[in-house]
């Protein structure tokens, strides 16, 4: 097919359905005839885009031109209920799930990190001096550790845990624009913090202080800025190796996809925040504040795993619905 030429011949009908899309509220009868016709006929024109290769640009046009012309032909969008219940079930759990191998590859890394410093730190007495006074330890083992998580009102400590979690997976996320190249240097100074505080607890006895504290919410809380680095890191390889689709065209998927897996990870860590301020304080047993947290953990990777795979299988992306093909440039 001859691009230019078919843009050529055809440019007027899209111009001419365009602009009866924009008059949409004020057509007469004769009108909207026209407009289900030309909406029917650019359809096809897209397809035919399509299945040639055409230009990306072309084929973006037609489909934002497409999708608004079919949103005027129907006269309604689809029912808030049904575009909320996509997005749990859907566009949020497909997106995690299709990036499950980043997500499990930044835990490991995550974990190893953590794992190592605190063995280093708890094996050393050296190392302990050097990163902080023997009174400096003392009162973070013995009182700053387990305080924290009761010294501020529920609600507050809530809000004030989910804006701090928000904030270190929304810089994960929007550091995708750097093709992700700063994501493990975030993470890598969470690891390090959780590493450097285990250590320390663990070398003054108090391991199962730290574990019991920090499991209850740190499980799932700990999976989300995960899933967040991985979604991140993922985008950012998107412009690096995109495959055999346009570039443009796999950068907007991804990225509108991302943006659903942000909204869905505020909520998880909110969900974290609660366990955090009610939880993890609570006079509750030990093993029955890390069971409430591991099965948060379980419900939530089980709720990814069923829902995700179900839309891998009906080849979903986590894309919106009638999205345009490429990144607009104008």
């Amino acid at each position: 097919m001859d691009v230019d030429a078919f843009v050529l011949a055809h440019r007027p009908t899209w111009d001419r359905l365009e602009y009866l899309v924009k008059r949409r509220r004020h057509l007469t009868g004769a009108e909207i005839d026209e407009l289900v016709d030309l909406y029917q006929r650019v359809s096809t024109h897209l397809s035919m885009v399509r299945s040639a290769g055409g230009d990306p640009v072309v084929v973006g046009r037609l489909s934002g031109l497409v999708a608004r012309a079919r949103s005027a032909v129907t006269g309604a969008h689809a029912p808030l209920w049904s575009e909320f219940r996509r997005f749990w079930t859907v566009s949020f759990p497909v997106v995690a799930y299709r990036a499950w191998r980043w997500w499990l590859g930044t835990a490991i890394a995550f974990l190893f990190v953590s794992v190592l410093l605190a063995v280093w730190v708890a094996s050393s007495p050296d190392v302990r001096d050097a990163l902080a006074t023997p009174g400096e330890i003392e009162r973070l083992v013995n009182h700053d550790f387990a305080d924290y998580y009761s010294e501020h009102p529920a609600a507050s400590f809530a809000a004030q845990v989910w804006l701090n979690n928000a904030w270190v997976a929304a810089q994960c996320i929007a550091f995708a624009v750097l093709l992700g190249v700063p994501i493990p240097y975030v993470l890598l100074q969470n690891a390090l913090n959780v590493g450097v505080i285990a250590g320390f607890m663990f070398s003054a006895g108090k391991g199962d202080v730290f574990l019991g504290l920090i499991t209850p919410h740190g499980l799932i809380e700990l999976t989300a800025v995960f899933l967040a680095a991985a979604v991140g890191m993922r985008l950012g390889w998107t412009v690096v190796s995109p495959g055999e689709r346009p570039r443009g065209q796999v950068l907007a998927e991804q990225g509108r996809a991302v943006v659903s897996a942000a909204i869905g990870i505020a909520a998880v860590l909110a969900v974290a925040a609660l366990i955090e301020a009610l939880v993890t304080p609570s006079p509750l047993p030990t093993f029955m504040r890390i069971a409430i947290g591991l099965a948060a953990e379980v419900a939530f990777l089980a709720y990814v795993y069923h829902f995700g795979r179900k839309a891998v299988a009906a080849n979903e992306t986590g894309d919106i619905s009638d999205a345009p093909d490429v990144v607009p440039t104008r």
